[in-house]
């Protein structure tokens, strides 16, 4: 099955202030991954081109990075995840700018029920935070898009029933 899926937000501040964000991904001063809600974002070196890594079960490591700009992951599990994905800093007029989440990928053999039944709400629902995260880290007032029942069941399950509630902080 083919995969694309795109998030984005667009925030009323210059295009070097959203890539800052971005240039924080897996550090101890993360500004925009949703760590205190999903999986902690983790590589083997500090963020560059062949940091390998990964967040809960999704691994991946960094093909493309272009600091302040854009960086893209490779995946390399789960098994029947062949793509990648990544955050892309575009500069738009009147000092605004795009932060857009791209994922693309073929998925292959259980990936192709897992991918819609559990990792693609999942996925939407941490994307989501992390641009309301982003939000928040660029003094703007965050959009939350509520998780739904399904995500919420998820990750209670995955959880063992100790999953924390929606906020974004």
């Amino acid at each position: 099955m083919r995969v694309t899926n795109i998030h984005s937000r667009t925030y009323q501040v210059p295009s070097d202030k959203v890539g800052a964000l971005v240039d924080t991904l897996s550090s101890n001063n993360d500004l925009l991954w949703p760590h205190k809600l999903w999986p902690r974002m983790k590589f083997d070196k500090p963020l560059s081109v062949s940091a390998n890594g990964g967040h809960g079960p999704i691994c991946y490591f960094v093909e493309e990075y272009v600091v302040g700009k854009r960086i893209v992951f490779r995946f390399t599990g789960p098994n029947g995840f062949d793509g990648y994905h990544g955050y892309d800093v575009v500069e738009l007029e009147n000092n605004k700018t795009e932060l857009r989440e791209t994922l693309k990928m073929k998925t292959h053999g259980m990936a192709q029920l897992s991918w819609p039944l559990i990792f693609c709400p999942l996925h939407d629902a941490l994307i989501e935070d992390s641009l309301s995260f982003a939000e928040l880290r660029l003094n703007l007032t965050p959009t939350v898009s509520e998780w739904t029942l399904w995500v919420k069941f998820l990750r209670w399950l995955i959880s063992g029933g100790k999953s924390r509630a929606q906020t974004i902080v």
